[in-house]
């Protein structure tokens, strides 16, 4: 999930980096502009499928490798005869060949490289192979800052991975480095490592080879779409326990990759976790999204992050962050967050794609959101509501949510615990959660596989609401601005109104109290009033209705 220089993920919102502070000022660059926009050189072709091998040298810090990009021309390349191929510097493309045969010329600006292509009919299905080479830019702070990780465990062994959403997977191997175009016919990622160490990849193994040279190679394949920076290769000291797991969609295969060392504990830590993260998530959101490829939690260097069927998992094996509790109420110290977030990204993220980087608040907003669903599933309602309402401290409204389109911009952390109380708000508004989880599994089935806008899942889930929550979306995701609900009471009646607001903000609120009649309102911008029946006055304070939904509360009398 989720920096994303990460996600996908791991940007914890209160690790997030301060540069996103300054986006309202940032001048975007060119280089921005190239990587974050859909170009005429990017339009014309549509991935189908990566085919990527790569040979990492653990010493030497640098890696070589090839990428063949499968491709359907879909649309006109007449007088479009360059192809934009994205990898950042300092990698070096040595070669590239058109179809097996044609070998390509080329140039570079920068991390963009175009290769001179031919003519090529519409609806062709056509590859490309990239040969490169070079010194890998190394991630300092991963998952945050992004890159290639060279470390070692605790014995001193060698360990490699990376984390790179946001920073892009162009910063390890050359592709179309734009969220919008997932490979449709899944990826393979081949690894050649020494064969004193063991390679994971996304999926399944494809075969394991022995090379007598000191070297082993290692085929993963995954057969669903799947977005550029899930695809990663984990290189260590890695023993394996797998199992079967009874979904919803029947048999899952899960497996275990973790350091030697630590198999005993993994034994009955990760089990729990994952088979109470399936069970809830499996009820808020559908069936889990890649029964084809199976689910993987594995061992990683640093906190986590959502690689697509490949989770990683750096926790230290410790409920709550690392030992920390998250919401500062006890529930976040009853499991483990990191499985239990990145690994909903399988459903918000890795299923459901955003087209742009701005819109990265699908991901991390409905993602942590599925923190409260999986304590409200596992521990009750009454718990969810307290945890919602602890990360509510995170909130900094710093910037945006949603930065500019089309230049690689990701906005404010705030993507994390303020969408997510976002979303906590329009559902208890809606008072139907029966209603509430079929939006939630209608999402990931009718944009299963595929990568959106956030305008499509805004317009879903007013229609399936059947109440319009533009103006809450607005608020929430496009201001800084707190909400205000002013009210006061006299003569019988509540007298009601929101400032502080998007003109138009309507945000229903539901008050409840046991023994006492509940009550719906949709305060505006003007003042409204209702007749209150006995005992409603008490549900007109300040921490009843703050603590269900994201506004400031003021008594005005």
């Amino acid at each position: 999930m989720k920096i994303l220089i990460r996600a996908s993920a791991l940007f914890l919102f209160v690790f997030f980096s301060n540069a996103v502070s300054a986006q309202t000022t940032r001048v975007y660059t060119l280089a921005d502009t190239l990587r974050g926009t859909l170009t005429p050189e990017r339009t014309w072709w549509d991935v189908q499928r990566y085919e990527l091998a790569v040979k990492p040298d653990y010493n030497d810090k640098s890696i070589t490798g090839s990428n063949q990009i499968v491709y359907k021309v879909v649309g006109s390349n007449d007088g479009k005869t360059r192809m934009q191929i994205d990898l950042q510097e300092p990698l070096i493309i040595d070669s590239i060949f058109y179809n097996g045969k044609l070998k390509l010329k080329f140039e570079h600006v920068g991390s963009v490289w175009y290769a001179n292509v031919p003519a090529q009919k519409l609806s062709a299905t056509n590859n490309v192979n990239i040969f490169y080479h070079g010194k890998v830019h190394q991630a300092k702070r991963a998952p945050w800052d992004g890159g290639f990780i060279f470390t070692a465990d605790s014995l001193g062994r060698p360990w490699m991975t990376v984390a790179c959403q946001g920073l892009g997977a162009s910063i390890w191997y050359p592709n179309k480095d734009h969220q919008s175009d997932e490979p449709n016919l899944g990826a393979s990622l081949t690894m050649t490592v020494p064969d004193t160490l063991v390679a994971v990849g996304n999926g399944r193994l494809v075969f394991k080879k022995n090379n007598n040279d000191g070297t082993a190679t290692y085929k993963y394949n995954v057969v669903n779409p799947i977005s550029n920076y899930c695809i990663i290769p984990y290189v260590g000291k890695y023993v394996n326990f797998k199992e079967k797991y009874a979904g919803e969609k029947g048999t899952l295969d899960l497996n275990y990759w973790v350091l030697d060392y630590n198999l005993p504990k993994a034994k009955t830590y990760m089990p729990d976790q994952v088979h109470k993260m399936m069970k809830s998530f499996e009820y808020w959101f559908g069936p889990y999204p890649f029964y084809k490829d199976g689910y993987q939690l594995i061992d990683a260097s640093h906190t986590g992050m959502e690689h697509q069927s490949a989770v990683s998992y750096g926790n230290w094996y410790k409920f709550g962050y690392r030992g920390r509790d998250m919401s500062g109420d006890g529930w976040g110290l009853k499991w483990d967050f990191i499985i239990i977030h990145e690994s909903g990204h399988e459903w918000f993220g890795n299923n459901i794609t955003s087209n742009d980087l701005a819109d990265m608040w699908v991901h991390e907003g409905f993602t942590n959101y599925s923190e409260t669903l999986f304590v409200d599933y596992i521990f009750g309602n009454k718990a969810g509501n307290e945890y919602n309402f602890g990360i509510r401290k995170g909130i900094r409204n710093d910037s945006p949510i949603i930065p500019p389109y089309g230049v690689n911009a990701q906005g404010s952390g705030d993507m994390y615990p303020k969408a997510g109380n976002m979303l906590h708000a329009i559902r208890h508004g809606l008072n139907n959660d029966k209603l509430f989880r079929a939006i939630l599994r209608g999402l990931n089935k009718t944009f299963y596989h595929q990568t959106v806008t956030t305008k499509q899942i805004e317009d879903y889930l007013s229609k399936q609401a059947g109440f319009n929550y533009n103006k809450v979306f607005e608020q929430y995701l496009r201001t800084i601005q707190i909400p205000s609900f002013e009210y006061y009471l006299k003569n019988g009646k509540a007298f009601y109104r929101y400032t502080d607001c998007v003109k138009g903000f309507n945000l229903p609120l539901l008050l409840k109290k046991d023994g006492v009649k509940t009550l719906k309102i949709i305060p505006t911008e003007n003042w409204q009033e209702v007749k209150l029946s006995a005992g409603q006055q008490e549900m007109f304070t300040k921490r009843a209705v703050e603590f269900m939904y994201y506004v400031q509360v003021k008594n005005t009398k």
